[in-house]
């Protein structure tokens, strides 16, 4: 009951406070397995798309946040549960490859799910090169993946800053890449990157950034 309660009231409060822009809800499959590929400025990214997305979006976040222990813990675990957040250690490599297992299983029950190409929020504000997870999930899942472009959002709580701002944010959503017979005959890891970087050219136009050109690496702090 309580997590039917935050659940009917966090997106709603969320969308109230920040008002984002959002566009190309349309591009979004309003049934089936799909894939939300983002852009990453800040943390919280993924209480910003899971608000404002015509579904259920599952994003895997640190498992801190659901064992924190007390009145506090159960609120935050709550709260988290209630955008459809699921925990993973991003310390432990078996539980790191154990969060695409995870995340096959969410795409198989026709569930959508978010992730971040980049890996690791950018702190510069360029884009990073894409990393193929997103890709080996699509072409294993056989669902197509949806471009998101989020800008603004590194400026509701800044690296360094404790207290959230209420500032504009952007959220659009692309056309959908559906990568279905589109690389047969090809070796697997070609087809991974090929989509990948397909996924990361329709990011960046959405969202105007810079291309870094390189992998991005996850700070101690991030």
């Amino acid at each position: 009951m309580f997590y039917d309660a935050v659940h009917r009231v966090v997106p709603p409060l969320l969308r109230a406070v920040w008002r984002p822009d959002v566009q190309g809800l349309e591009n979004v499959p309003r049934s089936g397995g799909v894939i939300l590929a983002s852009n990453h400025l800040s943390f919280v990214d993924s209480v910003v798309i899971p608000s404002v997305a015509p579904r259920t979006v599952v994003f895997l976040a640190k498992s801190e946040y659901f064992t924190t222990p007390g009145v506090r813990g159960a609120v935050q675990r709550a709260w988290f549960e209630a955008l459809g957040m699921l925990p993973i250690d991003r310390d432990d490599t078996k539980s790191a490859l154990e969060s695409l297992d995870v995340a096959l299983d969410v795409l198989r029950r026709g569930e959508a799910f978010g992730i971040y190409p980049e890996g690791t929020r950018s702190r510069d504000g360029r884009l990073y090169r894409g990393r193929t997870g997103a890709a080996h999930l699509a072409l294993t899942a056989g669902v197509p993946i949806v471009p998101v472009g989020l800008r603004g959002t590194e400026r509701i709580q800044p690296i360094g800053s404790s207290i959230p701002r209420v500032v504009k944010v952007h959220v659009t959503f692309g056309e959908p890449i559906d990568p279905r017979g589109r690389y047969d005959g090809l070796p697997l890891g070609k087809a991974r990157r090929l989509l990948t970087d397909e996924v990361m050219t329709a990011i960046q136009a959405l969202t105007g950034q810079e291309e870094a050109g390189v992998y991005n690496e996850r700070a101690a702090d991030v």
